[in-house]
């Protein structure tokens, strides 16, 4: 992964100096180069001469706009000094848009490039907007972590688990993350069985024989879901085994600005307790 894109966050809340400084620590480990790409948020608002007299709403708008510049030549500014200091600076890019077109900007980026990381924080940050954008729209993987919690590649890429049901989602995920598998000490390929009729015993070892065939050192594992939903079976698993990173299929769909996902999808995007390398 020579070319990696680092969504950083100006508005409404910027991506903190933590969260770059593990995603630089990322691209530093699989020996890939950065370019950090902040969108500053453009507010368009129509002459209203009732609005500007109550709550001056041009003022408003102008002011927001300045916070929003200011966090995000700020934030590039820290990336710019973290990825140098690491050597893996490629670049960095600044785009404008309107607020709620920002994710539309960074998945257009996010195309040509191996893969695009996305820091997620609260609920209320839109961050997970983004992720969704570039998932859906940008046909490239992503890797998403909590930007607050340094769990990014901090103690290596010792454990990494491959969620595998056979389908073309988990295929395409396991070749898109195919440069971070080469790095692991181990991967291990899960099914979840009981969950999907298709996840059946045996499953795994064809993906197994794949992963070795490319030198990745990979051993299959099969857990019954006991009835649980699988993003509950998934984060216990990740747990048990000290999973660094965890690789999966993205299930879903967009509808311009409706996103329909998958329960596991949902469930680990809503709280990614294990870095989390998607793929649609």
């Amino acid at each position: 992964m020579q070319d990696i894109l680092f969504q950083i966050s100006g508005y409404p809340e910027p991506t903190p100096t933590t969260a770059i400084e593990q995603a630089v620590r990322f691209a530093s480990v699989v020996g890939g180069k950065l370019t950090g790409l902040t969108v500053q948020a453009e507010f368009r608002v129509k002459d209203n001469a009732l609005a500007n007299y109550l709550i001056g709403l041009n003022r408003l708008a102008v002011e927001e706009e300045a916070r929003s510049r200011q966090a995000c030549e700020q934030a590039l500014a820290d990336f710019a000094a973290a990825a140098g200091e690491r050597e893996v600076l490629r670049d960095t890019l600044t785009a404008r848009a309107e607020l709620f077109t920002i994710e539309d900007v960074v998945a257009r980026h996010a195309r040509t490039r191996d893969l695009c990381i996305v820091a997620v924080g609260s609920n209320l940050d839109g961050q997970r907007a983004i992720a969704e954008a570039v998932i859906f729209g940008s046909g490239r993987p992503v890797l998403l972590f909590r930007a607050d919690t340094p769990d990014l590649v901090s103690q290596g890429l010792n454990t990494v688990v491959l969620a595998w049901d056979g389908s073309r989602t988990s295929a395409r995920a396991m070749a898109d993350a195919m440069p971070v598998l080469k790095l692991a000490g181990q991967v291990r390929v899960l099914t979840v069985l009981n969950e999907k009729p298709d996840a059946r015993p045996g499953l795994g070892a064809d993906a197994v024989r794949h992963l070795q065939a490319h030198g990745v050192a990979a051993v299959a594992d099969e857990i019954d879901s006991g009835g649980k939903p699988i993003g509950t079976v998934l984060d216990a698993y990740n747990a048990t085994h000290g999973a660094d990173l965890l690789v999966m299929g993205a299930y879903g769909r967009s509808r311009i600005r409706e996103f329909v996902l998958g329960g596991a999808t949902r469930h680990m995007m809503d709280d990614p307790k294990t870095p989390l390398l998607l793929s649609h």
